[in-house]
C-alpha cells in the first residue's frame, strides 16, 4: 500500500475540500488553514489538515502554524493604463473603486510601492510579441499578486475621417504630426518601438502637445486637426468618427494583489464582466476580444 504524501499541494487540497484553488489561497492568506511555504510554494501538512477538518484545531492554532504571506496594506485603487471598457465597467458594476490612470509603467511602479491594489497594464516586450509577463516578474515573488487577462485589444493608427493623407502604415508617418501619450503609457512605449523600427525616431516626425492621457483625448486631438495621427484603440477612432488602421493585437491585463482579488469590490467588477451588458458594451466599442477575461497569466507564489 502506497504511503500518502506528508504534504498536500494547493490543487490536492482544493480537490479534498471540493473548492476552487483560489479559495485555498484565500484560506492560506487569511490564516485559516495550516500550511508551510517551501521554496516559494504553499504546502499543507496532511496530519494538520486532517485535524483541522475534524475540528481538532482552532483558527488560532492555524494562524500560529502559518508563516504570514507578505501583503502590505494597500489602498483600494486601480492604477495604470486607461481603458474605456474598464473605466466604464468600474462605474457600472457598482465596485466604487477609485482610479489613477497615468500609464502602465506608472501603475506598475505604484503597485510595486504598495500604492495601489490593481495595476492595469499593456507593456510591450520584444516588439509586441509578448506582453506584461516580464515586467511583472521583474517585481519579484514578494509582489504576492496574480496577473489576469482583461482583454485583447486591437491597437492601430487613428487618422482623420476618410484618411485624406493616405496613411496606411507606420512607414507613412514620416514628416507627419503625431499625438503622443504620456511617456509612461504602454502605448507610447509601443509607438516609439514601431517608429524606431522604421527609422522614424528623432526628428523624422513631429509630436504635438500636450500628450493625450486617455483614448478619447487622443481621438479628439486627431479630430480637431491638432495632429495627423495617433496610436490608439478602435474606440478612440469610432467615438470621434475617425479612420482606424489596425497594427497590433495587445494583451491588456490586470495585476491584482492576491488579497484584494477576493475583496467584494474586485469580485463585483469581475462578476459584472461576465454579464451580457458587459459583452454588449465591448462589442459596441469594438476591437475587444474578451473571450479569455479572467484567465490567469502569471501567479506569484
Amino acid at each position: 500500500m502506497t504511503t500518502p504524501p506528508a504534504f498536500l499541494t494547493v490543487r490536492e487540497l482544493a480537490d479534498l475540500l471540493r473548492v476552487k484553488e483560489r479559495k485555498v489561497y484565500q484560506l492560506a492568506a487569511d490564516g485559516e488553514v495550516p500550511c508551510r511555504r517551501v521554496t516559494g510554494k504553499l504546502l499543507f501538512p496532511r496530519q494538520d489538515i486532517e485535524a483541522w477538518i475534524a475540528g481538532d484545531t482552532s483558527a488560532e492554532r492555524a494562524r500560529d502554524t502559518i508563516p504570514p504571506i507578505p501583503d502590505p496594506d494597500r489602498p483600494a485603487i486601480i492604477a495604470g493604463s486607461h481603458d474605456p471598457l474598464l473605466d466604464w465597467a468600474i462605474r457600472e458594476s457598482g465596485a466604487a473603486l477609485p482610479t489613477l490612470f497615468d500609464g502602465s509603467l506608472d501603475g506598475l511602479e505604484r503597485f510595486g510601492k504598495s500604492e495601489a491594489s490593481v495595476a492595469a497594464i499593456h507593456i510591450p516586450e520584444a516588439m509586441g510579441a509578448r506582453w506584461n509577463i516580464g515586467a511583472v516578474q521583474a517585481l519579484g515573488p514578494a509582489r504576492n499578486a496574480v496577473l489576469i487577462s482583461w482583454a485583447k485589444r486591437s491597437r492601430g493608427l487613428v487618422l482623420a475621417a476618410g484618411n485624406p493623407l493616405g496613411i496606411e502604415s507606420v512607414e507613412d508617418l514620416a514628416g507627419k504630426r503625431l499625438v503622443p501619450r504620456q511617456e509612461r503609457a504602454g502605448s507610447q512605449v509601443l509607438f516609439r518601438q514601431l517608429l524606431e523600427r522604421e527609422g522614424l525616431d528623432g526628428e523624422a516626425v513631429a509630436w504635438s502637445t500636450p500628450p493625450a492621457r486617455t483614448e478619447s483625448e487622443l481621438g479628439e486631438a486627431v479630430r480637431t486637426g491638432r495632429a495627423d495621427a495617433g496610436l490608439g484603440l478602435v474606440s478612440a477612432a469610432g467615438q470621434s468618427g475617425l479612420t482606424f488602421v489596425p497594427l497590433v493585437e495587445e494583451e491588456f491585463d490586470l495585476l491584482v494583489s492576491r488579497k484584494f482579488y477576493f475583496e467584494p469590490p474586485f469580485q463585483a467588477l469581475l462578476g459584472f464582466a461576465r454579464s451580457a451588458l458587459f459583452r454588449d458594451r465591448a462589442a459596441e466599442l469594438g476591437g475587444y476580444d474578451i473571450s479569455e477575461l479572467g484567465r490567469v497569466r502569471d501567479n506569484a507564489p
